[in-house]
């Protein structure tokens, strides 16, 4: 195979936004957890919600120190491997790239502050208000950052003549038609997937009978959240998926195999695709599609045979999209599940079938993030800047991106297993009970 620079930094990118997703997502949604758990230990006097908040302080300080340094490989990237695409759209995007680092500082700051303020304020509230910061913070930097990601997806905001940027106006080119469901989206499904992250770890830790009072709140207080953020998910889904069939209705055409415009459309689910653009195996269900585009059963819906061949999506999407929307059903309909089994059993063990799949529900989370993030990126291509630039007209020349794809793959997988054995010592079990202890906190089982 010949050397193909543009290739391999798709390749890189992808690496990099794949890892960087985790990352980022838990700098946004353990910050929230972080609040619920301490507002909740104030309020209740409840020494277990506060040592979760503390403890969970303590996780997410190491995972912010990796998510900025796989951020700040992002930004190495771009300007490295897409120089095209960064001049003419870099001038664009500057304003919520320069915002982004500002909200950053704003959180580091406040979260350095809260987390050396344990136990050093007469009054618990007070310790409290400094988290507030951070969670706008980690908040407002997904804001940001999101917001060039929909300028990609529908820009405007400026003017291009002969390859040069004119009549710029930032702040329209960051708030453009994309950025209302994006930012909404990426930002309750980042809480909802620390939720069933945070819920997963409690889970495995009853599952190995580790401080079962402790870990009970924590799976109680996690899973309430999880509830309310995965079904608050599914409602900004429904708005994303009206926001593609306005804007992008080549990008939703393919996530459904639709290719001809029509009104009554199904929603197909699975499937295997002919040459001839025929569906079988499939499961098709009626009218589903023209509600989810139109909210009207009998709404026409836009086919993919209304776009030119060489900028049609990948027809691969198609089956990213169905994992997406099979994971964001599944999860609230676990979560339905535990408080119907806690219900049930209220102060008794739950059966350990249902702790098991809490515990799957952490990595099925993450990688419904990653296929929403797929869907996202490959869903728009071939373009980088949809309308104005291709993928492969923005991409570096360089010859050597092989060699930094493999560098940045080892890198990745030092970092990953560190942060893999920091973390595991930091939840570990024996510690856990020390510091109960510690604190003169009951660390038995529950009654």
């Amino acid at each position: 195979m010949s050397y193909d620079p543009v290739l391999y930094s798709r390749m890189l990118t992808e690496l990099t936004l794949g890892f960087h997703i985790i990352f980022a997502t838990i700098g946004v949604g353990v910050p929230v957890m972080v609040a619920l758990a301490e507002w909740t230990g104030i309020k209740r006097n409840d020494p277990y919600y506060l040592l979760l908040a503390r403890r969970w302080t303590r996780g997410f300080v190491i995972t912010v120190a990796v998510g900025v340094v796989t951020g700040t490989a992002i930004g190495l990237q771009l300007s490295l491997l897409w120089p095209s695409f960064m001049r003419i759209a870099g001038q664009a995007i500057a304003l919520p790239l320069f915002l982004e680092t500002f909200a950053f500082f704003f959180e580091a700051i406040f979260l350095g502050i809260y987390l050396y303020t344990w136990d050093r304020f007469k009054k618990k509230w007070t310790h409290f208000l400094l988290l507030i910061p951070v969670v706008l913070g980690s908040s407002a930097s997904a804001f940001f950052i999101t917001t060039v990601n929909a300028f990609m997806n529908t820009p405007q905001g400026f003017k291009l003549q002969d390859g040069v940027i004119t009549d710029l106006q930032p702040i329209a080119a960051m708030f453009n038609p994309a950025t209302p469901t994006k930012v909404a989206h990426v930002l309750v499904s980042a809480y909802m997937t620390c939720a069933f992250i945070l819920a997963a770890i409690a889970a495995a830790s009853l599952l190995k009978n580790r401080v079962q009072l402790y870990h009970r709140k924590a799976l109680k207080l996690t899973m309430t959240a999880a509830l309310v953020f995965s079904v608050t998910t599914i409602l900004v889904g429904d708005l994303s998926g009206k926001f593609l069939a306005k804007y992008q209705p080549e990008k939703l055409a393919a996530a459904e195999w639709h290719f001809e415009t029509a009104g009554k459309a199904p929603l197909v689910i699975g499937g295997i695709l002919t040459a001839d653009n025929e569906i079988k195996y499939g499961l098709k269900i009626p009218f589903a599609l023209s509600i989810l585009a139109h909210a009207n059963p009998n709404a026409e819906v836009q086919g993919l045979n209304e776009t030119p061949i060489d900028e049609r999506p990948p027809l691969l999407v198609h089956y990213i999209f169905d994992l997406m929307v099979t994971i964001g059903i599944l999860l609230p309909l676990l979560s339905l599940l535990y408080f119907w089994m806690a219900r049930k059993y209220q102060n008794r063990h739950y059966p350990r079938w249902i702790v098991r799949l809490i515990v799957w529900s952490g990595p099925l989370a993450v990688l419904g993030i990653e296929s929403g993030w797929v869907y996202a990126e490959v869903g728009r291509q071939p373009w980088i800047l949809r309308g104005y630039m291709k993928t492969a007209e923005g991409a570096t020349t360089s010859t050597h991106v092989d060699l930094m794809l493999v560098l940045f793959c080892l890198l990745y997988l030092v970092i990953g297993l560190t942060v893999i054995k920091v973390l595991g010592k930091i939840f570990r079990g024996n510690d856990l009970q020390e510091e109960l202890l510690a604190k003169g906190i009951e660390g038995g089982k529950a009654k």
